[in-house]
């Protein structure tokens, strides 16, 4: 049995562009999903939050309409209570990538508030993607990647290819003109090779040790193929 490490959002919402601050947090299904399929082949999840705060789930994930049909919500409000690593996240600060089989960051608007800014966060990326250890990251998760930045000033993951929760989805969703910036943006600016796929559609890049999920409804394929490099 193999650890796998999910990085999660400390925050419970995302500070709008006009100041507001919209209740947020992580979003369901793309925690239970991966959850279910990782300890489902054995293996063991330990889950890590900026100060080791316990995450907030985003509530609008959890309606009956949020994820397309996919997950029943309350199976996944049932899996969320029990899920005791979730009651005793470790420090982010804390970690050591290698003590991990692989390393996974599930989304939300979260991310956007904190991990897109968090230093330990970025580092901890530099390290997992560098020693070749499995990553996957999906919807607005990839914010992170933009805290991975060298002392060159190059963000680490320039030159990836990689998918995320794009301008267009950000758009249907009601929050494009509400935000401060677009995850699809800030992540082209930083040197991505960004692939988007089809609104709402399960889309997953992958480019060397790194696995991308578009949106809520790619959490399933990702978690697959992140399975797959784990062998």
């Amino acid at each position: 049995m193999s650890k796998i490490l999910f990085v999660m959002t400390g925050s419970d919402h995302w500070t709008l562009a006009d100041g507001t601050e919209h209740p947020t947090g992580f979003w369901a299904e793309e925690v239970v999903v991966p959850y279910r399929a990782f300890k489902g082949a054995g293996h063991e999840i330990v889950v890590a939050t900026p100060g080791g705060v316990v995450p907030t789930v985003d509530k609008a994930s959890l309606s009956a309409d949020a994820n397309g049909g996919r997950v029943n919500a309350d199976d996944m409000a049932d899996t969320l209570a029990a899920m005791t690593e979730l009651e005793r996240p470790v420090r982010l600060a804390a970690v050591d990538p290698n003590d991990h089989a692989a390393v996974f960051y599930p989304g939300g608007h979260g991310p956007m508030e904190d991990l897109a800014v968090n230093a330990d966060s970025g580092r901890l990326l530099t390290r997992t993607l560098t020693a070749g250890l499995p990553l996957g990251v999906v919807c607005h998760a990839p914010a992170a990647l933009l805290a991975a930045v060298g002392d060159d000033g190059a963000n680490s993951f320039a030159g990836y290819r990689l998918t995320a929760f794009t301008n267009e989805e950000e758009t249907r969703a009601g929050f494009a003109d509400k935000a401060k910036w677009l995850l699809e943006d800030q992540l082209v600016e930083a040197g991505v090779d960004f692939r988007a796929g089809e609104p709402w559609q399960p889309h997953v890049v992958t480019d060397r040790n790194l696995v991308t999920g578009q949106n809520p409804a790619s959490a399933a394929p990702l978690a697959i193929e992140l399975l797959a490099k784990l062998g």
